[in-house]
């Protein structure tokens, strides 16, 4: 798909991220190849490439680019990976992973929010992607265990059965904090002594809630 954004907006929109600390060239390479105006509100799309996060559908938002390129390179994505994401929003985070993994199921729990990131992510070949509308707190057995997963709502404590879906030597990455406030990103990786615990940077995140939106 063409992007619309002229090239000095995505010039300053790599330097950012360059300045800001990333230098994974996989994950600069994706952030460059998805084009971020297709997953914002069409009022937003002047905005699309600065580095701040913006609302979408059902009270959620897309976060902030830099955000989006630390978390995916916390996670040290392999393509020989599957990958568990909570929350799909707007789809544009798991678009960056299918860049770079070798299949992504992202759980959504607002039907207007996943049937539009499927059909985004449709749109623009990114078919090692699976959009399932459910609880990301619930996760049927089916779906099996993970190499990466990563939550991208804001929660109070990582659930234990949330580090139960990790392969050995996988790695989770969740925003950690009071709801309505500061959180934390948390860095869990499964080794043969426990789970490891990291933490990483101070973030904000709309609160994960459980179940399956009854409207929207």
């Amino acid at each position: 798909m063409p992007n619309a954004q002229n090239p000095p907006e995505k010039m300053r929109f790599q330097l950012t991220l360059r300045r800001r600390g990333i230098s994974d060239q996989a994950v600069l390479r994706a952030m460059d190849e998805i084009p971020r105006e297709v997953f914002v509100e069409a009022a937003d799309r002047a905005d699309a490439y600065r580095d701040s996060a913006l609302p979408i559908a059902c009270g959620q938002t897309i976060s902030q680019p830099f955000v989006v390129a630390y978390m995916t390179e916390q996670l040290h994505p392999q393509k020989q990976h599957r990958v568990l994401e909570i929350g799909t929003g707007s789809g544009y985070q798991a678009a960056i992973l299918s860049r770079l993994c070798g299949q992504v199921l992202t759980i959504e729990r607002y039907r207007t929010l996943a049937d539009s990131a499927r059909a985004r992510l449709e749109r623009l070949g990114c078919d090692n992607v699976e959009v399932m509308l459910g609880d990301g707190f619930d996760v049927p057995a089916s779906a099996g265990r993970f190499d990466r997963i990563i939550v991208t709502a804001a929660m109070e404590r990582i659930p234990e059965s949330f580090t139960q879906l990790l392969e050995p030597g996988g790695i989770l990455i969740a925003p950690v904090g009071p709801p309505h406030g500061v959180q934390t990103l948390v860095r869990v990786v499964r080794t043969d002594a426990g789970l490891v615990h990291k933490e990483l940077v101070d973030v904000r995140f709309v609160p994960a809630l459980p179940g399956i939106a009854r409207e929207l």
